[in-house]
């Protein structure tokens, strides 16, 4: 669908609006309160129908819980303010039998989509499910979901490659959520290899400081350990929980009492070693005196659209928006982060979550004020291929 402007608001025929005639504002209202105005609203709308709306952030759950309910497509286009979402919603039409309703993640925060992913997939009875659309291949959900459901659902790719995947899930049987302390688990006896590293390490990026995952490996997972101490520095705690032969459960907290500039300098071994103008692209393994293991440092033919300065936001904010600008780049695009202090962890989870267009490049590095150009290269650039975790002792 076509996306609609926002400012002003346009009223065309079919388009639901509060009796004021304008956006309907769900900004502040609860969860609850969001869920019964949505069914309300939606009760009353007919099929080509669009409803405007302004919210704190995405109603995914809800969307999709109406679509299985109602059997129903609904599609939905969003732009962002600094604390605010605006949304144009509208129907589709009625689903054909057996077939699923789409749920386009692509405009959450990827920290929040795991989150959102899970809870929705507990809320499926037996045979129904959903079509996720995604911007990346979503397989450390597929590991997530059977290191912690187990084999209750089925799970096929529709559509692969490029900034669409779509795949098909469904479940086959009720599943128990854990009920531990933890976010997360991922059991890596049942992961390929060359899929287990970067399954956790895309999966930690998301978790919100003081929660913690849990890694069950054959034996203690030191290489794991090491790239973490290389990446992180010590801005995590690693604690073994159990241990018994053949099974090893370590918990990996995400610590939330460490000061963010001692953090990033020491995410990143041989910190002296970056300098300005040095170029990282997707794949690329960072080595021990801090440089990247391939790549160049020349710079690529980039257009650059703006300057993000993320200081004057609280930090909870800044990866929300630092991924926002990032999704609304356009390959041959970049935009100039400006951040307080070295944003390497950020690095990683560009690198763990988006494709080998991927590229970042350290423009400045100065106490308080670091610069970096992040964006997309040109089709037809090549970034590294990834020469990492295939073949690691885990």
């Amino acid at each position: 669908m076509s996306t609609e402007v926002f400012a002003p608001v346009p009223i065309h025929p079919g388009t639901k609006v509060d009796s004021m005639g304008t956006e309907i504002d769900l900004t502040g209202a609860s969860r609850e309160d969001v869920r019964d105005r949505l069914y309300d609203l939606f009760d009353g709308i007919e099929a080509e129908d669009t409803l405007h709306l302004i919210a704190d952030q995405v109603p995914g759950f809800t969307l999709l819980r109406y679509q299985i309910e109602h059997n129903i497509q609904l599609s939905w286009d969003v732009t962002r303010d600094a604390d605010e979402v605006r949304m144009a919603i509208a129907v589709e039409g009625d689903l054909a039998a057996d077939e699923l309703p789409d749920f386009d993640v692509r405009v959450m925060p990827p920290q929040r989509r795991h989150e959102v992913l899970l809870e929705s997939f507990d809320e499926l009875a037996p045979e129904e499910g959903f079509v996720l659309v995604n911007d990346h291949d979503p397989k450390p959900l597929y590991h997530e979901l059977r290191s912690t459901r187990g084999e209750t659902f089925e799970w096929e790719y529709l559509d692969e490659g490029g900034r669409e995947w779509r795949v098909a899930i469904e479940k086959t049987e009720e599943s128990t959520a854990p009920d531990d302390d933890i976010i997360t688990r991922y059991d890596v006896r049942q992961i390929p290899k060359p899929e287990r590293h970067p399954s956790i390490h895309h999966r930690y990026g998301m978790i919100p400081e003081g929660e913690a995952m849990e890694i069950v490996a054959p034996h203690e997972p030191r290489p794991l350990k090491q790239e973490f101490q290389q990446r992180y520095g010590n801005a995590f705690e690693w604690r073994i929980v159990e241990q018994e032969p053949g099974r090893v459960a370590v918990r990996i907290t995400k610590r939330a009492d460490v000061d963010s500039e001692d953090t990033e300098a020491s995410s990143c071994p041989g910190e002296d070693a970056h300098h300005d103008g040095h170029t990282h692209h997707a794949g690329e393994e960072i080595d021990g005196d801090g440089e990247a293991a391939s790549g160049t440092d020349e710079d690529l033919d980039v257009e650059v659209s703006q300057e993000l300065d993320v200081r004057e936001y609280p930090p909870a904010r800044r990866h929300e928006l630092i991924f926002q600008a990032y999704d609304d780049l356009e390959q041959g695009e970049a935009f100039v982060l400006v951040n307080d202090h070295d944003p390497k962890p950020l690095y990683h989870q560009f690198t763990a979550e988006e494709g080998p267009e991927f590229h970042w490049q350290y423009r400045q590095k100065e106490p308080g004020e670091f610069r970096v150009l992040v964006g997309k290269v040109a089709e037809g650039e090549e970034a590294a291929l990834d020469p990492a975790e295939e073949g690691a002792p885990f």
